[in-house]
């Protein structure tokens, strides 16, 4: 592996200023490197990562990557990943003409990384680097507790996707210094309705009293006033720097102040000690309900231990992990719950990131002028790449189609009321409101607008369209049995939109929402909940996953989940009937009819103690 040399690095400085004049956007810094075919393999199982730390898993995917390279030689055009600056490989035989698509694909991979929220917290973060840290963190372990270090690492990968992602997320997109909940809305959103239930005209009555508010009402006394007549005319500051006792004019109550203020002498909460209209509101309400802060301040940690996620939750609240002699594992688990928050927004933009990708190396390289003379090979393997699968799915075809898909109609104006309100399909055909002035740039702002905002569910979900189904012969296939041949045939189930929509939906990354019950955890044990969302979690899984957790966490494990309900047995007198009035198998090309049953489903508690799983019915 080595960096590419100067003549490689001028062609993608060339295809970065041209990516920039159509509108993407990156940083300047990027590395890019040849890499032969062993090298490849050997990183594969480490995402491309060449300093993700060592795990045996690793090595057993490395010979094995190098058994099907014998038997099915392929290779990726180029990897990126996403750290700073962001890092891709190419092979080493690639012909000049080739090297300029697959820059134009890369930038629009790094465009991707840098601008879509969902990677938000990784704008900032060098992941090469950490990774590094993190690998020789590990191997210092390794060489100290040997094995044992393995076994963390498998049981913490076990739950990797356990991880919280979209809390993190949320996390970061946040305002610097801005609490989810402050205490005014506390006040009249919780504290008012759900603790203190008052009544409608009570809570108006405090909404009244805090729009009516006026800072001359607050009456501040100095601590050196000696004066009676500074005691009979009041002192009204527009500061509260040295005062510490305020007189409430409406309850004719006296407040010590001194547990508001800040080591500076101003209030806290306030700029430059200039009391706000919350702080002086929220004085009253101290004084009408003195257990306010508390109620808060449990609220807050309320809040804040709900949202942990199970790795967290084990990393905050595992006696085991408290020892002194494993505490070491604590840096374990958090490598492996890091690095898995790095992969999560790629495992969830798979299409949109590969389809975006693919619009800009086709739309830019078709405007270079190097494409002259390699046409037909342009041709043939931007096909390859991008060609659309009758059964199956290409997240490049998908995602490219669906964003032109997307310019198209939004040229054209088809997301207005106008568009959605026409019945007639021949009118919808032929509607087109585009503005002959600048016509494609409002497509070009829509689909950019997309890429910032959305990720595969979304954008799916909210655009794929009968419209799209139709012009590009979409369907949703089926598979049945033709009993004359013996053999499975496939055919067209569906052309529907909404019945695509799910089928693509279904295939899309979806891990289950597993969380702590915190009540039932009190006692000892670890109790999870898996909130049922009509998928069952594998079983296979389920022994070796809470064998892991039950080691980490240090007692058992309890996990409650959803089952279907076996349906009953025939007996064998029926099986006798059945198998001598067999109906006579139905035409290949005949509808098969829906035998589907409604699925009875029953809550279920699995129990890891001692290494031995048992399953009890709630």
């Amino acid at each position: 592996m080595q960096l590419i040399d100067q003549h490689v690095k001028g062609i993608m400085e060339g295809c970065k200023q041209r990516a920039r004049d159509a509108g993407l956007s990156f940083e300047d810094e990027s590395l890019e490197y040849i890499v032969t075919n062993r090298d490849m393999i050997e990183l594969s199982p480490k995402v491309m990562i060449p300093t993700l730390y060592d795990y045996w898993v690793h090595d057993v995917r490395v010979i094995s990557g190098q058994g099907m390279y014998e038997l099915y030689p392929s290779n990726p055009y180029e990897t990126v990943i996403n750290t700073r600056p962001p890092i891709s490989y190419y092979n080493d035989n690639n012909p000049d003409w080739l090297n300029v698509m697959i820059f134009y694909h890369v930038l629009g991979h790094i465009d991707f990384f840098q601008n879509n929220l969902f990677f938000k917290h990784t704008w900032d973060f060098d992941f090469n680097g950490q990774a590094l840290a993190d690998k020789r963190l590990i191997a210092k372990y390794r060489s100290e507790k040997g094995r044992w270090v393995d076994y963390v690492i498998e049981f913490s990968r076990a739950i990797d996707n356990l991880v919280g992602y979209h809390d993190h997320v949320a996390g970061t997109l946040r305002s610097e210094g801005k609490r989810a909940l402050g205490k005014l809305d506390y006040y009249f959103d919780i504290f008012l309705q759900n603790e203190k239930k008052v009544i409608q005209s009570e809570y108006l009555k405090e909404i009244d009293r805090y729009n009516k508010i006026d800072h001359n009402r607050l009456e501040v006394v100095g601590k050196d006033a000696t004066s009676q007549e500074n005691h009979e005319n009041g002192a009204y500051a527009a500061n509260a720097h040295d005062k510490n006792i305020t007189h409430d004019t409406n309850h004719g109550a006296a407040v010590d102040l001194n547990h508001i203020y800040e080591s500076n002498g101003s209030l806290s909460g306030t700029k430059n000690g200039n009391i706000s209209k919350e702080d002086l509101f929220l004085i009253d309400v101290r004084i009408k309900y003195p257990e306010f802060d508390s109620f808060y301040s449990r609220y807050i940690e309320k809040k804040e231990k709900s949202r942990l996620d199970v790795v967290q939750y084990i990393l905050k609240n595992s006696e085991f992990l408290k020892k002194d002699e494993n505490r070491w594992m604590k840096s374990v688990i958090e490598i492996i719950r890091n690095t898995s928050l790095v992969f999560q927004p790629q495992i969830r933009t798979k299409i949109m990131n590969e389809g975006w990708a693919s619009i800009w190396h086709e739309m830019l390289f078709m405007q270079d002028d190097r494409i002259k003379g390699h046409e037909t090979d342009f041709a043939k393997v931007n096909a390859g790449v991008t060609s659309m699968p009758k059964v199956g799915l290409n997240p490049y075809a998908l995602g490219m189609r669906l964003f032109y898909h997307i310019m198209e109609m939004e040229n054209r104006d088809c997301y207005s009321f106008e568009y959605f309100n026409l019945k007639d399909k021949v009118k919808r055909d032929k509607f087109d409101k585009s503005k002959k002035d600048n016509p494609g740039k409002k497509g070009l702002e829509k689909i950019f607008q997309i890429r910032e905002n959305l990720n595969d569910f979304t954008f799916i979900n909210s655009f794929i369209d009968q419209e799209f189904m139709d012009k590009h012969n979409l369907f949703v296939s089926g598979k049945r049995l033709n009993r004359e041949r013996m053999s499975w045939q496939y055919y067209v189930k569906s052309r529907k939109a909404e019945d695509y929509r799910d089928m693509i939906i279904n295939t899309l990354y979806h891990p289950p929402v597993i969380y702590v019950d915190h009540k039932k955890t009190t006692q000892g044990p670890l109790y999870l909940v898996h909130k049922f969302e009509g998928k069952p979690l594998k079983r296979d899984y389920i022994e070796n996953t809470m064998v892991g957790i039950e080691y980490l966490w240090g007692r058992s494990v309890r996990l409650e989940t959803s089952e279907p309900v076996a349906a009953s047995a025939e007996t064998p007198h029926q099986r006798f009937i059945n198998f001598w009035n067999q109906p006579k198998p139905p035409s290949p090309s005949a509808a098969q009819p829906d035998n589907k049953k409604e699925i009875t489903w029953k809550r279920v508690l699995y129990v890891m103690e001692n290494r031995k799983l048992i399953k009890r019915d709630i």
